[in-house]
């Protein structure tokens, strides 16, 4: 038994603790979890928890179904809540694996680790921070109606007389008891909308900080008496919920992402995995942006990107250069903002980071950047410009993605071709629908 094991071992024991979550998460991101009492814990350290794979979508065949859990127990948390069910419950993070103890390749969490390897085996070590958007509204029981704000506030808006005035400070507070260090928090653009940032953090550390903060985030809503949603775009006249994501490679200590010789402070190895991203874009689309009402935020006139870009601080190119601090090298980033925030965390930083690191191991070029306003142009305007258009749709992005040996050899054939099958029964039955719209618009003929 380790040290960390150890550690986690006596926490319960001195803190009481009655219940651990073993946590993880299926192909689409949706979070799982078994609870287990302080006696199972160390045989779980030992042999991990055995479970029917094949009722985990996307994890395994009738004939392969005996799947383990095996608790990380660096990601061991006590759960903040002050009620008398989860007063005494903490949470950790599992890997999941096959009975001979093979990596199961259907575990998103196994899909990132190979990511990280790969950009260990270059010599860098990827760093992430996400802004993440969502809506609080009054129920998510709407009858297929649009679902209402808590509050009518804009960009930056103090709450006062919101229906939850408190909801970002208790999150914060509970997030943070938990280890988890948000940067920022404030009110977005559109009515109800919210967004909390985190701090810069390790790919996989980030990704199960982000499955934690959506998780929070849902929990505080109900004990505020409000609801939480990421869903990418429900209101159709409003803004929609993104997940920008700043991403930046260390070298040991130094930003392998900044140059203080060059015009905008970016070294090569920024500007060829910004050429990666942007190559890649159309392929990545699938993973980044995987619900059909993804493409409802993806759209003319919005801020969402709509070609393959990027721009020093241009907020309508798909990759941004932050200039916040210039002059600052650990902070020379790139910001990739066409995620949405119902996005599954592990599996979109491992596709964006396979594009970068393709663009750096191959030598991509970075094309000139975009100084117009993309997402006010035509797509006849970004074409005459040579711009790239991204998916408009999540059928377009999936013929993409079918057509990429990047996203077959980034994802694994198991994770591919079930994330693919899955998407395009998701895609059938979305077209066999009769919307309000068609029959309001064409009911009359």
């Amino acid at each position: 038994m380790n040290r960390q094991q150890e550690f986690v071992l006596r926490t319960i024991e001195d803190r009481d603790i009655r219940f651990i979550r073993l946590w993880f998460t299926d192909i689409l991101g949706y979070l799982k979890s078994v609870a287990v009492a302080p006696a199972e814990l160390e045989g779980a350290f030992e042999e991990g928890i055995g479970f029917d794979g094949s009722a985990i979508e996307g994890f395994s065949r009738m004939s392969e179904a005996d799947t383990i859990a095996r608790p990380d127990p660096s990601t061991f948390q006590v759960l903040p809540w002050q009620h008398d069910d989860d007063m005494s419950s903490a949470r950790m993070f599992c890997d999941i694996s096959m009975p001979d103890g093979q990596p199961n390749w259907a575990d998103p969490r196994h899909v990132l680790r190979r990511q990280i390897q790969a950009a260990k085996d270059l010599g860098f070590t990827p760093f992430v921070h996400p802004e993440i958007e969502f809506f609080l509204v009054e129920s998510l029981d709407t009858d297929g109606k649009p679902p209402t704000p808590t509050d009518h506030g804009g960009y930056f808006d103090q709450a006062v007389h919101d229906k939850a005035p408190h909801f970002r400070r208790h999150a914060i507070n509970a997030l943070e008891a938990m280890g988890i260090q948000v940067e920022y928090s404030h009110h977005e653009g559109a009515p109800g909308q919210q967004e909390i940032d985190l701090r810069f953090a390790d790919a996989l550390t980030m990704a199960d900080a982000v499955m934690t903060m959506r998780y929070v985030t849902k929990k505080v809503a109900i004990e505020e008496g409000v609801r939480a949603t990421f869903m990418p775009k429900p209101y159709h006249d409003q803004p929609g919920s993104a997940m920008h994501t700043h991403i930046s490679l260390f070298e040991g200590d130094d930003n392998a992402f900044h140059d203080p010789d060059d015009e905008f402070q970016l070294s090569d190895t920024a500007r060829r995995f910004i050429a990666g991203v942007l190559t890649h874009a159309p392929e990545i689309s699938a993973v980044t942006n995987q619900w059909v009402n993804s493409y409802k935020r993806i759209v003319f006139g919005a801020e969402a990107p709509t070609a393959a870009t990027w721009g020093m601080a241009n907020r309508s190119a798909l990759v941004r250069v932050p200039m916040y601090s210039p002059g600052k090298s650990r902070s020379r980033r790139v910001e990739i903002r066409s995620v949405d925030s119902a996005c599954n965390p592990y599996l979109a930083y491992s596709v964006i980071l396979a594009a970068g690191l393709k663009g750096i191991t191959e030598g991509y070029e970075l094309p000139p950047q975009a100084e117009d306003n993309i997402s006010e142009m035509t797509r006849r305007e970004r074409r005459a410009l040579g711009y790239r258009d991204l998916p408009t749709s999540l059928e377009t992005a999936l013929k993409e993605m079918e057509r990429s040996d990047l996203m077959a050899e980034t994802l694994g054939e198991h994770v591919f071709e079930f994330f693919l099958r899955n998407k395009w029964a998701e895609w059938r039955d979305y077209q066999s629908q009769v919307t309000s719209w068609e029959l309001r618009t064409n009911l009359d003929y």
